[in-house]
């Protein structure tokens, strides 16, 4: 797992990518080295707690045959207690729910572990930190949007940061294994204000897809967050 002290994970999002090429777009950053990206982004969205529709977990299941980069889920959905299981079993490395959509973050958290996943916990731009910092324990992920969840191509939310210096300072005092992960609006204007708060992955979508080479994207990223995290002293 990635800490502060090892370096950034890039995590390119599908939801930018094309949704007929799925294969291809998961092998142009899947190169040996730097161009290579740490997690695949998959946001699956039910239009029903956010109001839009993407794909779901035949989709996914598909793409575990086609790539072997990790696939980062990112549940926007509601029934994660009945859903989110699947994806772990099917073989995603960390799937990740929101705090919003269930009343039992910690159980579907250990039944995600149980199914052979990471889980991981996200909350919208607008959702207070401090109710869940106790059952952050049972997480391996932490995940802080950007933008309200949705939709790609969204303006980055910076205030959201407070969160991630707070969660910084959290995990070094109760002495948690917990990696930091963003998503929304990151790009090259955004992602060195993002490390320098202590973010430990980057979810980017429009910023790797919408380059002409998106591993290059992925490696330029992944410059800009060593050099801002240590420029930072982190």
């Amino acid at each position: 797992m990635c800490t502060a002290a090892n370096a950034p994970m890039i995590a390119p999002s599908i939801l930018s990518a094309d949704f007929a090429n799925l294969a291809d777009e998961a092998a142009a950053v899947a190169e040996p080295g730097a161009t290579r990206a740490d997690w695949l982004h998959v946001d699956v969205m039910d239009n029903h707690f956010v109001p839009n529709l993407t794909l779901g977990l035949p989709i996914v299941e598909s793409l575990l045959k086609a790539t072997d980069i990790p696939l980062d889920c990112h549940l926007m959905i509601e029934n994660p207690d009945r859903w989110a299981p699947p994806y772990a079993e099917a073989g995603a490395h960390n799937v990740t729910f929101h705090a919003e959509a269930t009343d039992n973050p910690v159980g579907v958290a250990r039944d995600i572990r149980a199914a052979g996943a990471k889980a991981g916990l996200s909350i919208k731009p607008g959702t207070p930190l401090e109710p869940y910092l106790e059952i952050l324990r049972d997480f391996d992920t932490l995940l802080v949007m950007s933008v309200e969840p949705g939709f790609g191509g969204q303006k980055f939310i910076p205030d959201v940061l407070s969160k991630v210096r707070a969660i910084r300072k959290y995990i070094a005092a109760e002495d948690l294994k917990l990696l930091v992960e963003i998503d929304g609006g990151i790009n090259a204007d955004t992602i060195e204000q993002a490390a320098e708060a202590g973010v430990d992955c980057f979810v980017a979508g429009s910023a790797v897809y919408g380059a002409d080479d998106p591993g290059q994207a992925v490696a330029a990223l992944r410059r800009q967050a060593v050099e801002a995290r240590a420029k930072a002293g982190i």
